[in-house]
């Protein structure tokens, strides 16, 4: 059984860091397709960013995050990180972590995009107070 872990989360002041992790165990795929959420209260979850690693490393950001977030694997392909920089009261939120099979970077982009990854974690509440 597939089971996905995130965390790493907690609260900082606007302009600090955080970094986010995110183990998959139970699995033995080598084609990984893995991405990030987010959900704030009374709003609907929204994409953050993704990742694909065959023939090279795909990355996805929302715009939102661009340039100030990075997500990247480790080696095993188990783990996925996301270094989040000059954050934002407005990115408050529990983030999610979710983990899904693909042979392409196209069709794993559109997982992402489309929120189609079969197996998510629970979440880890980032705060961030102005």
């Amino acid at each position: 059984q597939v089971q996905v872990l995130e965390f790493g989360g907690g609260s900082v002041q606007a302009g600090g860091s955080l970094n986010l992790s995110c183990v998959v165990s139970g699995s033995s795929w080598r084609e990984t397709c893995m991405g990030w959420y987010r959900q704030a209260p009374g709003n609907q979850r929204e994409r953050v960013a993704g990742f694909y690693r065959n023939h090279g490393d795909f990355e996805f950001y929302a715009d939102s995050v661009k340039g100030r977030f990075t997500v990247f694997q480790d080696s095993s392909n188990k783990m996925l990180f996301l270094l989040m920089n000059s954050l934002k009261p407005e990115d408050t939120a529990m983030y999610y972590c979710a983990a899904g099979w693909s042979d392409h970077w196209d069709d794993c982009r559109t997982l992402w995009m489309t929120s189609d990854l079969r197996f998510w974690g629970q979440g880890t509440q980032v705060t961030v107070s102005s």
